[in-house]
């Protein structure tokens, strides 16, 4: 019976050193491959922020963090401020989410200073392949559903069949409905982030 004790003791002090040698070497890989992923997402984002500013001769001034209770859920936007070579503010990219058919749907879009969209990137879907994943390309100037050029300061863009002017992606209504509200939601953090930048100005002044 003693034997029998010893014999489980010691296999469960062999599986316990077991697992905090995996947890230990699981620590140790997180932490060599943290540097390079953020590295990583870093190079991707200043990309995604010439793309959809469309320009390439560009520097990035500030990255805001906005906060909005929207649904009674808190939403959290990223307004990189962007200005040209000579200073001048060009508009910002902002990103932004939205809950899609599969899953939160985030986007990088960029405003000129008037608030027209000058492009898009989807940074993150969980949608359907081949139908809301196609909201990559379908809202771009050659897509069917084509929003360059738009303004939501004339109204929040809205899918055909809800009585807006967007085409929606073909059987992906959900989607499509998704990613126009992520729009509509990054304009508005826009348009918040422009007025506190404002305020603070004018206050300044005083």
């Amino acid at each position: 019976m003693a034997k029998m004790k010893s014999s489980l003791t010691n296999m469960v002090m062999i599986l316990v050193g077991f697992s905090l040698v995996i947890a230990a070497l699981l620590a140790w890989v997180n932490h060599i491959t943290e540097a390079p992923i953020a590295a990583k997402a870093e190079v991707a984002l200043a990309n995604g922020i010439k793309e959809v500013m469309a320009s390439n001769d560009l520097k990035v001034t500030a990255n805001d963090t906005i906060r909005q209770a929207i649904d009674e859920k808190e939403v959290v936007f990223v307004v990189h401020q962007v200005v040209d070579k000579s200073g001048k503010s060009i508009g910002a990219a902002v990103e932004s989410t939205a809950l899609g058919f599969g899953g939160d749907l985030k986007i990088l879009v960029g405003f000129a200073p008037d608030g027209t969209i000058l492009g898009y990137t989807v940074l993150q879907h969980s949608e359907t392949p081949g139908l809301g994943a196609k909201a990559q390309t379908w809202f771009q100037k050659s897509g069917k559903g084509n929003i360059i050029g738009m303004n939501p300061a004339q109204g929040n863009l809205v899918v055909k069949k809800d009585g807006g002017q967007v085409d929606a992606i073909t059987a992906s209504t959900i989607t499509s409905r998704a990613f126009l509200k992520a729009i509509n939601r990054a304009y508005n953090a826009y348009i918040e982030r422009s007025l506190n930048q404002t305020t603070t100005v004018e206050k300044g002044g005083k």
